[in-house]
């Protein structure tokens, strides 16, 4: 199994723990935004906003260049490497289980065929 750094995955996790900054991630898969273009499909003040974004910066997802008063935010995918192999550990224990589980369930299929009995055409009465 691959070492990972605990402290840097659970800081990761954090960021990735919020639906909003799940978003902005998402925004930022296809491009650099500012802060307003960020906060803009939320309810929320540019402060709240900015909030979220530290969070993600904190955890290395994000990088922020300040140009002037705008401040542009672009994806940092690398912490998210560390974060998928940790996953794929699991991803194979639930692949294998769900493997036993669709083979079970075709053996239980074919007992069931053939105890099944079957039927035989009745021909038509006078």
């Amino acid at each position: 199994m691959v070492e990972y750094h605990t402290q840097d995955l659970d800081i990761v996790f954090h960021a990735l723990g919020d639906a909003t900054r799940r978003q902005m991630l998402a925004q930022l898969a296809s491009g650099e935004r500012t802060v307003s273009e960020l906060a803009e499909p939320y309810s929320m003040s540019l402060a709240a906003a900015s909030k979220h974004i530290k969070s993600l910066e904190g955890a290395g997802l994000i990088t922020r260049e300040v140009q002037g008063r705008t401040h542009i935010c672009r994806l940092n995918a690398v912490p998210l490497a560390s974060a998928h192999s940790w996953l794929e550990f699991y991803e194979r224990f639930w692949t294998g289980a769900l493997d036993r589980l669709e083979a079970l369930l075709k053996a239980e299929d074919e007992e069931a065929k053939k105890s099944k009995p079957t039927a035989k055409p009745q021909g038509k009465k006078k």
